[in-house]
């Protein structure tokens, strides 16, 4: 990451051409938002001096508190390369502020900065390799997005049967002009399925470059005539998308969940993390799992994690351990989707993991077969327990986890339970095709 000053970023602007300067942050639902200002107000912006109507945000302020300012991180400074070589467009990511200049206790980036810090205590730095799934549909000639598509591809298959390689390729490049280091590109299971990973970082800097990934992948799919949909399940009977989440901690430079003499080569810390994680999974999964569609995705047979357990050796679990050691150790949580709030769902893990590692949390046993075929009484026998199966449960258990609730706070606690209560009850009243077909023409 560069590390830019005030200085540098009135030279860059200059030498650049940048005309235009969007200053993004986050609201607690993971919605980019941003407010677009001319280079005329550059002293403006790095002043901090940059305010916005915080009523207008879902989730954040009444309107009779509606003031709220952007405070960009200046190492966040970033050309758009699809926009304008002429008049260039940058962006800001940005904390959200109150006028008397203590950071707004509802702002996403602020909530993880606050469990960062108490890892930092600890002497510890949270490191985050996410892995981004996602569809490329089809488009209307009106733009309007559809979940429909003649290609056929599955799993690592190339052109012409991979239908979106070339608008795939396209985002690989443009992330790599804004600095990402991409790992591996290729298509998923489902027809118009892809995936695209993106090097480990710090988990503020991984946050921040989820966000940006969105909007690029978004971006260029749309110069490409298609609709890029992070949403979990957009069609029945195939696989969902996943945005499976790789971390670890580091304390002096050294990974500290490799340990040589240790089972499986992973130290005690780590099985301390992969506890912390089981214990508060089901109070976590309405922020790492936050919609009603969500859980048509956590279902038995499109290769989504269903059950709480752990094992280096299969991936039905929620929890993998892959097979990297030394610097590369690391534990993979594989409920969370990329419709989460990429600050919250990480500021929830690193949490629970700091909790298992304060109160040294021992996990149950790896299972090391595959739960799916497992009987109910095989299950009951390990303590295997399930995630949620809907929003409604994940709610509940939100609400039962002391935790999860402490690091939201109060504030996002009460508008994230109100907004996704009432998401629940708006879907429980709605008449489905299903029931349609089912019920319409016999009853």
């Amino acid at each position: 990451m560069n590390h830019y000053t005030k200085q540098d970023i009135i030279r860059i602007v200059e030498e650049e051409d940048v005309e235009f300067i969007r200053l993004q942050f986050t609201d607690i639902f993971g919605n980019l938002k941003n407010v677009a200002v001319t280079t005329s107000q550059l002293d403006k912006v790095l002043a901090n001096k940059c305010m916005f109507d915080g009523s207008s945000i879902e989730g954040f302020v009444r309107i009779e508190e509606s003031d709220m300012y952007l405070y960009p991180d200046l190492d966040t400074f970033k050309i758009f390369p699809w926009r304008p070589q002429q008049g260039k467009v940058a962006r800001f990511i940005c904390d959200v502020y109150r006028p008397d200049g203590t950071p707004f206790e509802g702002d996403p980036r602020y909530i993880l900065k606050k469990v960062i810090n108490e890892a930092k205590e600890m002497g510890y730095t949270f490191n985050v390799g996410p892995e981004c799934e996602f569809f490329l549909f089809n488009a209307e000639d009106s733009g309007e997005p559809t979940n429909t598509t003649l290609e056929r591809g599955g799993y690592f298959d190339v052109g012409p049967l991979d239908a979106g390689e070339n608008a795939r390729r396209e985002m690989v490049l443009t992330l790599e002009d804004m600095g990402f280091i991409i790992e591996a590109s290729h298509h998923e299971v489902a027809p118009a399925q892809h995936e695209i990973d993106f090097q480990y970082d710090n988990a503020l800097t991984t946050a921040d470059n989820i966000m940006t990934f969105k909007l690029v992948v978004r971006t260029i799919a749309k110069r490409h005539g298609l609709h890029a949909t992070f949403m979990p399940k957009p069609k029945f009977g195939v696989n969902g998308s996943g945005m499976h989440i790789n971390m670890s901690l580091s304390k002096d430079g050294k990974n500290i969940f490799d340990d040589p003499n240790g089972k499986l080569g992973l130290s005690e810390d780590a099985y301390h993390f992969i506890a912390g994680l089981m214990k508060h999974m089901e109070g976590m999964a309405a922020v790492t799992n936050p919609l009603v569609n969500s859980y048509k995705r956590l279902v038995p047979g499109y290769e989504a994690p269903v059950y709480i357990a752990w094992s280096a050796t299969n991936r039905s679990p929620l929890i993998r351990i892959p097979a990297a050691r030394g610097a590369s150790a690391r534990v993979e949580l594989r409920c969370p989707d990329p419709a989460a709030n990429p600050y919250l769902a990480l500021a929830v893990c690193l949490a629970a993991g700091l909790d298992g590692i304060k109160n040294k949390l021992t996990p149950p046993d790896s299972v090391d077969m595959n739960i799916f075929t497992m009987t109910e009484e095989e299950k009951a026998d390990k303590g295997i327990k399930n995630l949620p199966s809907n929003l409604k449960e994940a709610l509940v258990a939100f609400e039962k986890n002391e935790l999860v609730k402490i690091v939201l706070g109060e504030h996002t606690t009460s508008k994230y339970l109100e907004a996704k209560n009432a998401e629940w009850n708006q879907y429980t009243i709605q008449v489905s095709q299903w029931e349609l077909d089912q019920y319409l023409h016999r009853i």
